[in-house]
């Protein structure tokens, strides 16, 4: 009899602690634009990141001399070398860096999540090779979305369904919680034009009255990265790293 496995959604970062669940991977989504920036910096050949939760830790490692991106309610911190565009990180001048970044929503959910037996970075930026990888892993599959300041929000929402409606139908994975039926739903209503389905979206605006309507569509483009950010200890690395180490 084929093993079976389970697929949840964590709707926003207080939902959690309820959808945990042993033997799994959990994919940490924000998309606008934490895991879009992540997964674009190791497309440039960041050696690794470091995602912290407080400006204090960032102001730790900026003082020993790292690179640090930080941002908080859409703005960047002055104070730092980045904020949380991915734009920031098309730079191939940091390919072999250490790379510090803590943003309003997306690295505290990396850190709630540390103590999963895999955290991976999902973004539709690496959607196609993160869904390929994921339906190969003998795992229970947790997504959890960022949100905003711990709430809901919907382009969290509809990437976590667009991974479901590419690997939910995969026989090896029960029966889909109402949580990954209502962000399927959400998805293929969206499907066809992501960026006119946020129009209203309560980040989308807060982008855009920030000028940064082309961050936004940037993050809502598929297929721009072939790498997935796993988080090793306190640092997040390409997945190849990870198995390297295994090998070895």
């Amino acid at each position: 009899m084929e093993e079976k496995f389970k697929i949840d959604v964590a709707l926003c970062p207080v939902l959690y602690d309820q959808c945990k669940m042993d033997n799994s991977i959990v994919v940490v989504i924000d998309v606008l634009r934490a895991t879009s920036a992540i997964c674009t910096a190791f497309e440039s050949g960041v050696k690794e990141m470091i995602p912290v939760s407080t400006l204090d830790e960032a102001r730790v490692y900026h003082k020993q001399g790292y690179l640090v991106g930080a941002e908080r309610d859409g703005s960047p911190i002055e104070e730092f070398d980045f904020g949380n565009s991915p734009y920031s990180y098309k730079n191939p001048e940091l390919k072999g860096k250490s790379v510090v970044l803590t943003t309003t929503n997306g690295t505290k959910a990396i850190n709630m999540a540390k103590d999963a037996d895999v955290v991976a970075i999902g973004a539709f930026t690496n959607i196609s090779v993160l869904s390929e990888w994921l339906v190969n892993q003998d795992k229970n599959i947790v997504f959890l979305c960022a949100g905003w300041k711990g709430r809901f929000n919907l382009e969290d929402s509809i990437f976590a369904g667009a991974v479901i409606e590419r690997i939910g139908i995969n026989s090896k994975y029960d029966e889909l919680t109402d949580s990954c039926l209502a962000v399927k739903s959400l998805f293929i209503n969206a499907e066809k034009n992501p960026y006119n389905f946020l129009s209203s979206s309560s980040h989308r605006i807060r982008l855009h009255k920030l000028n940064l309507k082309k961050d936004v569509k940037y993050c809502l483009t598929y297929d721009q990265s072939t790498s997935i950010p796993i988080l090793k200890g306190d640092k997040l690395v390409k997945l190849e790293e990870v198995y390297e180490n295994m090998a070895s």
